[in-house]
This record gives structure tokens, C-alpha cells and sequence, in this order.
């Protein structure tokens, strides 16, 4: 992966790095994002501080109560075990969105971490991450798919199956916990199954 990637002039200007996947390389479980957050911008770890400025965001505090992430480990290098966390997008501009182009240059980046990973369970987080996914793996028409709609539902994909989430910042309590018993729900279930069947 090219971490001097020119492919996104303008965020080359914004960004303080190339930010790519990270975590278990082996994992099942695959979680992408819409663009890096401010400070995974700094130190180079997808979802780095997402929630909050403590370093501390809210999907890490989500995957330590489901034993996927060490507890002890420090902030910006979260111990994961059976995850492996990416976004859309590898570089940031603090002020916007990422444009339909700019999440097109980065495709080839995230196919490739999705062919090398090769998760069972896709996590988009965010509406953005929802429908680009939903698109490319999954059958259903893309604007049948939606948040908080689909919010810790199950989709049957081409060869995954997607447990979409809304943006963990912007989860009320209720919809944290609704995701994560759904989860463990999952983790308990035959998930390994999915791959290869072609219906939701």
C-alpha cells in the first residue's frame, strides 16, 4: 500500500498521513469506516479517538466488551484480536466529507484489504460506509439499505454477510446495546457459514 499516495490532490494538502487497516490480519470480523478520524490522521490507526478526545472512542470501548480488543493496550494501538478495522478513504480533510471520487481512488486499497483479510462479517459504520459496501457485496438495492433502519441487522451478501452500525458517536445507549447483543448473538451463531451464498 502506497503511503505517499498522490491519487487525491487536495487531500494530500489536508492529511497528515496515509492511514490504512489495521489489526488482525486474519480477523472475521472486518469494520469499515467513511475517512479516517482527526486522530487517526495523527497517529496512522483507523477509528483512533473516534467518540470522544480521550483516545478512547466508542467502537474501541465496543469490540473491549466483546473480548476483541485488549483492555490494557494503549489508545493508538489497540491489541485486537479477530478485527480488523479500515476505512473508505485513507487520508482526511478536517472540514469535509470525502467526494465520490476520492473514495473511488482509494477502491483498489480497500478491495485489496478485503481479498487479503478475507472477513466473514463486514461492518459498515455510517451511512456512507453502508451503501458503498452494500453496493459492491451485497444484492440488495442500495437504497433499500439504510440507518438507522438496518442498524445491527444481518445482510446476506455475496460471500460476507453485513451487520451495518450507525456511527458510534452518534449512537444513543439503547442503539449500542442493541448492536452489541446482536453481535454476540452472531459470535455464538454458525457465522462461518456465509460465505458463498448469494441471497440476503
Amino acid at each position: 500500500m502506497d503511503e505517499a499516495c498522490r491519487n487525491c490532490p487536495a487531500l494530500c494538502e489536508t492529511r497528515a498521513q496515509v492511514v490504512h487497516g489495521y489489526g488482525d490480519v486474519g480477523a472475521d470480523f472486518l469494520f469499515v469506516g467513511e475517512r479516517p478520524t482527526d486522530r487517526a490522521d495523527e497517529v496512522g490507526v483507523p477509528f483512533a479517538g473516534e467518540g470522544g478526545s480521550d483516545g478512547d472512542g466508542g467502537l474501541r470501548r465496543m469490540l473491549e466488551r466483546l473480548g476483541l480488543c485488549d483492555v490494557t493496550s494503549p489508545a493508538d494501538a489497540p491489541g485486537l484480536e479477530n478485527v480488523y478495522l479500515t476505512n473508505l478513504t485513507r487520508c482526511r480533510d478536517p472540514d469535509r466529507e470525502p467526494t465520490d471520487e476520492e473514495i473511488g481512488n482509494c477502491d483498489p486499497y480497500l478491495n485489496a484489504e478485503i481479498r487479503m483479510i478475507n472477513p466473514e462479517i463486514l461492518v459498515p459504520v455510517g451511512e456512507r460506509a453502508l451503501r458503498e459496501l452494500g453496493a459492491e457485496y451485497t444484492t440488495t438495492p442500495v437504497d433499500e439499505l439504510a440507518l438507522p433502519d438496518d442498524h445491527a441487522a444481518r445482510i446476506r451478501g455475496r460471500g460476507f454477510e453485513l451487520v451495518p452500525m450507525i456511527e458510534p458517536r452518534e449512537q444513543s445507549d439503547a442503539e449500542t446495546q442493541a448492536w452489541l447483543e446482536a453481535f454476540v448473538e452472531l459470535m455464538a451463531s454458525d457465522y462461518r457459514q456465509t460465505k458463498g451464498r448469494q441471497e440476503r
